[in-house]
């Protein structure tokens, strides 16, 4: 498959896509075998359907909603990072890299139980809201 934008654009210069099935072979030791299965499972249903009811509720075109969903899901992982920040983000992965490290279970079952208590200090305040008193009250 090319990469080469005039592969994948109209005579204007605008990109043009068409919605594939696909299923692909991979091996079990593929280490991207997870999300190719996920692309094959997703690729038998019909996104257009959704897309096409909403984009009329909405008055939004089909392409623009489609382009915003591509956008965001592509975006995603730009969009976690600058949620939690990159000093949190290295802190989460610290475990998992030393566990890593060491090779063993012991150690990711140990970075298991460390991020587990990181999330849950994170997910405070979504637990309860109280626990930081609101300006004046």
């Amino acid at each position: 498959m090319s990469l080469d934008a005039s592969s994948w654009t109209d005579a204007e210069g605008v990109p043009v896509v068409r919605l594939l099935r696909w299923r692909g072979e991979w091996s079990a030791e593929d280490p991207d075998a997870n999300f190719r299965a996920e692309v094959a499972d997703y690729t038998r249903l019909e996104p257009l359907t959704t897309v096409s009811t909403l984009a009329s509720r909405l008055e939004i075109p089909v392409g623009a909603l489609v382009r915003y969903v591509l956008a965001r899901w592509a975006t995603g992982g730009s969009a976690g990072l600058l949620e939690l920040g990159p000093t949190m983000v290295r802190r989460m992965w610290e475990p998992v890299r030393t566990a890593e490290e060491a090779d063993s279970d012991e150690h990711r079952l140990a970075a298991y139980h460390q991020l587990r208590q990181m999330l849950s200090w994170l997910k405070v305040p979504l637990d309860d809201p109280t626990v930081y008193p609101v300006a004046g009250e």
